[in-house]
């Protein structure tokens, strides 16, 4: 996962799998899904499963995004991604500590931050060796209740202060998308819009792609 700005990227795709799904039949719909169009990174988030679930999940995830150049990166599991050669970690607020979850996948590794609606979440994130900072909630989500919900300004701010990417998280689809890459997202970080597509997933990615493409041109 590339984290530098200015590489020419612009805003980009990063996928969050559903919290439950059979390993085997989703890896399947997420091939489809990187094959549609641009996503830089692939997300695994699990709900309430054991480290063998975990595994069994990334085994049959992992090499569908390691064979397309996408990255791969647990949801605050830091003490399973070097063992299982994941990308990296996402950790939230009330998860693993920022420093310890660097601590566990060393200093090339990929690490995210939740940060919400806070300035000072995001700074001290930075301080903390985090390759990027995620804020949100921007609308209202299907996939996880809304406490913290955040401005675009937020965004702006960011972008115009640091050279660290930002991320936004929360509700976003094709429809709604367009004010959050011009405020300065470098990545949209989706669930539902891909996976509950009433298209299918593949198609999910080309209108998501294609309304961050419209957003950029202005």
């Amino acid at each position: 996962m590339s984290t530098a700005k200015g590489n020419g990227d612009g805003c980009r795709l990063y996928l969050i799998t559903p919290e439950l799904f059979e390993p085997a039949p989703f890896a399947d719909r997420l091939a489809r899904a990187l094959d549609a169009g641009d996503v830089a990174a692939v997300q695994l988030r699990l709900k309430n499963m054991d480290d063998d679930a975990w595994r069994r999940a990334i085994d049959a995830l992992r090499p569908v995004t390691h064979a397309r150049n996408v990255a791969f990166l647990l949801n605050d599991r830091a003490d399973l991604v070097v063992p299982t050669g994941s990308d990296g970690v996402h950790v939230g607020q009330t998860d693993m500590a920022a420093r310890e979850a660097r601590r566990l996948i060393g200093p090339d590794l990929t690490l995210g931050v939740t940060c919400h609606d806070s300035r000072d979440l995001a700074m001290q994130a930075g301080e903390d060796s985090a390759d990027y900072v995620a804020f949100g909630a921007f609308f209202p989500s299907s996939t996880k209740d809304v406490v913290h919900r955040a401005d675009p300004s937020i965004l702006t701010w960011w972008s115009e202060l640091m050279e660290l990417p930002c991320c936004a998280i929360g509700g976003i689809t094709a429809e709604n998308c367009g004010p959050l890459v011009t405020a300065g997202a470098d990545f949209l970080a989706v669930v539902g819009a891909i996976w509950n597509h009433p298209d299918g997933e593949a198609a999910g990615v080309r209108a998501m792609n294609a309304a961050i493409a419209a957003a950029s041109q202005g």
